[in-house]
């Protein structure tokens, strides 16, 4: 099902504002502040609370998304199947299911894996500098795409997906997709034969 598709339609939620107040963490993610989502991508980054999450089918596939033209940050790169931001007051749990839901159209239960920090420039643009929590999740139904926030979409093999972010076609994606999914084959590639095997059940 590696098959390209294009954002068309769907769910109607704006790209979130610049103006939204995300909230800053210290490196074992307490919170220390609040400052504005373009503050916080500006220059190198101010380090902020995130999540990745990663959707796969019960075939095993990984669903990927090509941000929108208009990001700020990576514009039309490849990357995990949904990611964001906690706003201020709002607890993580809830935040990863209410942007599943805007960005996607699905509920689903989601397993958390880890977390990771890191910081990425894209240029004069601005930066990630985040502390990011991954989780995974399965689902087999139809998609809502929000079109404001994704360009396209596609399901992967996971070995598909290995074979290009170790070759030629690394430079298509997200630096933190990279990250994350360097991991995750390393180290919990058990989960994801898991997901298949309830898939079965």
């Amino acid at each position: 099902m590696d098959n390209v598709r294009a954002s068309l339609g769907g769910a109607c939620a704006d790209i979130a504002a610049d103006s939204e107040s995300l909230i800053l963490v210290d490196e074992s993610d307490r919170e220390v502040g609040h400052l504005s989502k373009a503050q916080c991508h500006a220059g190198r980054g101010v380090l902020h609370r995130a999540f990745s999450l990663l959707i796969f089918n019960f075939a095993g596939e990984l669903l990927l998304q090509q941000r929108a033209a208009a990001k700020r940050l990576w514009p039309l790169y490849w990357s995990n199947s949904c990611c964001s931001h906690p706003r201020r007051n709002e607890p993580l749990e809830s935040a990863i299911h209410r942007r599943l839901h805007e960005e996607l159209g699905i509920r689903c239960p989601l397993r958390y894996l880890f977390k990771f920090q890191y910081q990425a420039q894209y240029g004069s643009a601005g930066a990630e500098h985040e502390l990011c929590s991954v989780y995974i999740g399965r689902y087999d139904g139809l998609l809502k795409i929000n079109r404001n926030e994704i360009a396209g979409w596609r399901w992967v093999a996971p070995e598909a997906l290995e074979a290009e972010m170790t070759g030629r076609g690394a430079s298509q994606f997200t630096p933190w997709f990279i990250l994350e999914w360097a991991r995750i084959w390393r180290d919990h590639r058990g989960e994801l034969e898991a997901l298949q095997l309830r898939a079965g059940a």
